[in-house]
């Protein structure tokens, strides 16, 4: 069985999410998902609308995904990778390059972002009409 990992935030999920998981999922048998604690958003200055365990729930009931794991640092990749037997690590292709270093524990597959949409530019949205 090919397992991949990815990893996010998942907040205000959206298609371009699905698109995402639905390609890694394509590229194995065991999609798992590491998703931002609420303590790891706010040392990266990020603010989910979800909680962690909303967004976890969220995620589980999507037939692409199989397991929820949380993200706690930004080092606990590797440990991820070797821990749960994956063979393809997925990020985005805004991360090109950036985790190349797993490369000696897994295939590294950056996938194109799906155009038209991102959890930003909904924030961005919002804004806009309530400011409107």
């Amino acid at each position: 069985m090919k397992k991949v990992i990815t990893y996010g935030t998942f907040d205000l999920l959206h298609w371009g999410h699905i698109n995402l998981l639905k390609r890694a999922k394509d590229l194995g048998d065991y999609l798992i998902v590491a998703i931002s604690t609420d303590e790891f958003n706010a040392l990266k200055d990020k603010k989910a609308y979800h909680s962690f365990e909303n967004r976890k729930m969220i995620l589980e009931s999507i037939r692409y995904v199989d397991k929820v794991i949380p993200e706690n640092n930004w080092e606990q990749k590797r440990e991820d990778v070797i821990r749960e037997g994956v063979d393809i690590f997925v990020m985005g292709d805004d991360w090109e390059g950036k985790f190349d270093d797993l490369k000696d524990v897994c295939e590294v597959v950056y996938l194109p972002r799906t155009v038209g949409i991102s959890t930003s530019q909904i924030k961005n949205d919002l804004l806009e009409v309530k400011n409107g």
